[in-house]
């Protein structure tokens, strides 16, 4: 059975106290806060053939079929590969599955996730389905970024907005979820998440806080001429290049930020806080809205998978990053 987080209480009342269902469900949200794990409790209780409430009973036929993962009138889809897209011949697939009759005489249910995985050719082979689905069945699209699907998509589902739970009751959960951990590394841990809980226990488990003090100790050695962009693009070789970029984007902003404001609390993590204060006075503004708008753009070639030389790209940064103090 999925878990059932405290923060989503009030939205699986509303969810799953429904008196009738829709045919279609876009959950949307910022990613790690829990969507997944909430479709597949609505996914279990309209499976469920004795629910016990608003909640699937977990002892009939169709709950069984569905903890071992084999139940016929479930289907789930999902790229093939982490962080591929979902394929045009995936859709196909499934629209067969939905114009099956159920097999256990109940309802058909169908999880996709993260739905804007799909291409287009895969977006409008659903469109059929989303609009007028076969018998007895009901889709649940799992979205991290609602932006990036089509209107016709959006507009055949009715959309569930999943928000972000509030800082105090983030840190309540970590304190359960991630005990050896001190109050100040949950806090660290949930800023560098933006908030989100799951993805904070992410980052941990991968070691992002040890990785991001080794970051912050090149910056400053770099700074200082201590070290080069070179010798520091080839020591972050196991560091995610996403994970670099967004810290090098949050940094600007808290340039930026500090350059406009002068509020010295908007500095971000201790960490950084006097590199940003003294780069936010050192600098030109225009020379680091040109340094935010390159890291922004290859960010994004980051993010669209494309082949990149990741040891040149880090030089351009450093480079570009080493020489904002100074004339702009």
């Amino acid at each position: 059975m999925a878990e059932a987080y405290p923060w989503q209480d009030s939205l699986w009342q509303h969810l799953a106290g429904r008196g009738q269902h829709a045919h279609a469900y876009l959950l949307h949200g910022p990613k790690g806060i829990g969507k997944r794990a909430l479709a597949e409790r609505l996914m279990a209780l309209l499976l469920c053939q004795h629910p016990a409430g608003l909640a699937a009973c977990g002892q009939c036929k169709s709950c069984h079929l569905l903890a071992a993962g084999s139940h016929p009138d479930n289907y789930i889809l999902e790229p093939e590969e982490a962080d591929k897209a979902i394929k045009v011949d995936q859709v196909r697939d499934l629209v067969s599955f939905v114009v099956q009759t159920a097999q256990l005489g109940g309802r058909k249910v169908v999880l996709i996730e993260p739905v804007e995985a799909m291409n287009i050719n895969a977006a409008n082979a659903l469109l059929k389905s989303l609009e007028e689905p076969s018998g007895n069945t009901v889709l649940l699209l799992v979205s991290h970024q609602p932006s990036r699907l089509l209107p016709t998509i959006k507009s055949r589902c009715v959309q569930q907005a999943c928000p972000l739970p509030s800082h105090a009751t983030s840190l309540a959960w970590l304190a359960t979820a991630l005990p050896d951990s001190s109050d100040e590394q949950r806090e660290e841990l949930l800023t560098l998440a933006a908030d989100s809980p799951l993805v904070a226990v992410s980052l941990q488990a991968q070691g992002v806080v040890e990785q991001r003090a080794l970051v912050v100790e090149g910056v400053k050695k770099l700074l200082k001429q201590q070290t080069s962009p070179t010798q520091l693009a080839e020591a972050w070789n196991a560091i995610p290049l996403l994970l670099l970029f967004d810290w090098f984007c949050d940094w600007s902003n808290l340039i930026l930020r500090y350059q406009l404001t002068q509020d010295e609390e908007g500095l971000g993590l201790q960490d950084m806080r006097k590199v940003v204060q003294y780069l936010a006075q050192k600098s030109g503004q225009g020379k680091v809205l040109a340094v935010q708008d390159w890291i922004l753009a290859q960010r994004q070639k980051v993010l669209s998978k494309a082949n990149l030389n990741r040891v040149l790209l880090l030089e351009a940064l450093l480079v570009s990053w080493a020489g904002l103090p100074g004339q702009s």
